[in-house]
């Protein structure tokens, strides 16, 4: 797994949805390709921005809650992305240093990147799997997940913004259930999810765009990404948008009249197994 590997493997002629995620980010591990295809969805959504910020914000606030409040010392975070500091890892070992986190991608852009991912404390261990999370038998059976996880153990697993990009014929639910499957009672399941249901005619335009891209893309309603849960026990607040799960604080009110549940469009929820 080398730099030079990954960058022979890059498709520039194309945008591809990590780098899109980086450009909404403000990051710079992009290309022109990825920069005016996301554009295109900043000119029909101007919410995209604060979706991508509030989706790392979540995944951040899930990663504290489950580390100083469930016990929970191992992440397997699935659909990785380009690296933004801080990452999963980082959040949870500034908690609890012992924190051990596989993160599992199939892009060779992240790839590139997976040194910085493995930077771990002394006391943890991190570790990168090039895989396909339409293929979660060969991501279980993985030799490197099973150096750096204990399966027998409870393990959080982090879907943040992966599931829109499995449609339905992919079988998301299935891909779920078979997941959870392998991890023990207490572990955890967080997911945020894009939706239409603050405003179908805009998000039908990004899936336009999305797809005419050669990214298919499924959003999808409270009710179908609480089916993501099923046989789970919700933590409280439940399925929330973004910036109400959990906030770290009160924000002043003219952040709340800018931040809507429109602007971000992202339903987000951790649920523990009995």
């Amino acid at each position: 797994m080398t730099g030079s590997h990954a960058a022979r493997d890059i498709d520039t002629s194309k945008p591809h949805s990590a780098r899109m995620y980086d450009y909404y980010l403000g990051g710079k591990d992009h290309f022109d390709v990825d920069k005016q295809a996301a554009e295109r969805v900043a000119s029909v959504y101007p919410g995209i921005f604060v979706c991508a910020r509030e989706n790392r914000a979540f995944m951040h606030r899930a990663t504290r809650v489950l580390a100083r409040e469930h016990g929970i010392r191992q992440w397997l975070d699935i659909g990785t992305g380009i690296p933004t500091e801080p990452n999963l890892h980082q959040v949870a070992q500034a908690v609890v240093p012992q924190a051990r986190v596989v993160y599992a991608d199939n892009d060779p852009l992240v790839l590139k990147y997976a040194e910085t991912l493995m930077r771990s404390t002394r006391e943890g261990r991190t570790t990168y799997i090039e895989a396909d999370a339409n293929d979660p038998d060969v991501l279980l059976n993985a030799p490197e997940l099973a150096e750096v996880l204990d399966l027998t153990q409870p393990v959080a697993l982090s879907l943040n913004a992966l599931l829109h990009f499995i449609t339905d014929a992919q079988d998301p639910y299935g891909l779920v259930r078979r997941l959870m499957s392998a991890l023990p009672s207490g572990s955890a399941l967080a997911i945020s999810h894009c939706t239409p249901d603050f405003d179908a005619p805009t998000w039908a335009k990004v899936a336009q765009i999305y797809n005419g891209a050669g990214t298919p893309v499924q959003f999808r309603s409270k009710t179908e990404v609480s089916r993501f849960f099923e046989g789970l026990d919700l933590l409280e607040p439940g399925i929330s948008v973004g910036h109400r799960w959990r906030p770290d604080v009160a924000v002043n009110n003219v952040d709340e009249e800018v931040i809507t549940d429109a602007t971000v469009s992202l339903w987000s929820g951790v649920g523990i197994k009995p």
